[in-house]
């Protein structure tokens, strides 16, 4: 039985590794969130997958990105 889960989202506004930084630190306190991998596409929408012992609640996807000064898509 496979008890991680993910959660893919699309986040704008990201354009360095700073940006890719702050928004990992704010997903990662989570409660739950093992992981999270980012591919950053400075200027456009960056793909961020977050790995999980739990599905996460989607509103509090939002403000953690959100909290780091982004937006999901």
């Amino acid at each position: 039985m496979n008890d991680s889960h993910t959660t893919q989202i699309a986040v704008t506004g990201m354009t360095c590794g700073h940006c890719v930084a702050s928004v990992t630190e704010e997903l990662s306190e989570l409660p739950g969130v093992t992981g999270v991998d980012v591919d950053l596409h400075p200027g456009e929408e960056s793909g961020v997958t977050i790995t999980s012992t739990a599905p996460l609640d989607p509103v509090a996807v939002e403000a953690a990105v959100a909290e780091a000064g982004y937006a999901v898509r």
